[in-house]
């Protein structure tokens, strides 16, 4: 293929791509490492929009917090993923989308297999949680502090589902025998709560 017909295809992807985002409501997107400057970055930006939109501050304040939560479980904890064409090591992708009525922030990243029972055990429990339940439950992970192999006690879990009362949805794809990719949405309604 000569080089005009690669860059047309390019761009008729990116178009693809934007029309998609404007689709789905996607008002930003990433796809890399996930650093503390890359964090403040987006809460920047994302504040910028908010008070643009004049979004409630109880709103802005649980957007931020589940953002914050979501880019720190990549940091943490994406396992280290290579193949011939892709490198998962350290990185995730992060997404904010802006319906009617909520904000998703979805998050991905490659985990090992062997995690994906312990990550399914975690995320069933705190989903089926109450209020109450949830509450009384970080605070005694946080008292005993049971830890899984890479640091993490699921508080990130139980505190997004705390903030925005709703049910974590995730999905693992396979990328190889040994690996998967995981998705994370959580929603925040945009409404006072």
């Amino acid at each position: 293929m000569d080089k005009k017909t690669d860059i047309n295809g390019f761009l008729e992807f990116v178009y693809e791509f934007y029309k998609t985002m404007k689709a789905h409501e996607i008002t930003l997107v990433y796809e890399g490492e996930i650093t503390h400057q890359i964090t403040k970055a987006f809460t920047s930006l994302t504040e910028s929009n908010m008070s643009k939109d004049e979004e409630p501050s109880s709103v802005q304040r649980r957007v931020f917090h589940v953002m914050v939560e979501c880019l720190q479980n990549i940091s943490k904890h994406a396992d280290n993923y290579t193949s011939n064409d892709h490198s998962y090591s350290g990185r995730g992708i992060f997404l904010v989308s802006k319906g009617k009525n909520e904000y998703c922030v979805t998050t991905g990243n490659a985990v090992d297999n062997d995690r994906i029972g312990y990550l399914t055990d975690l995320l069933g429990n705190v989903n089926k949680l109450g209020k109450e339940d949830l509450k009384e439950l970080y605070k005694r992970q946080i008292q005993e502090g049971r830890l899984s192999e890479k640091g993490g006690a699921g508080l990130g879990f139980i505190d997004i589902k705390r903030k925005t009362n709703r049910e974590l949805e995730y999905h693992f794809f396979p990328i190889s025998n040994a690996t998967s990719f995981f998705l994370l949405t959580s929603t925040i309604s945009r409404s006072d709560i």
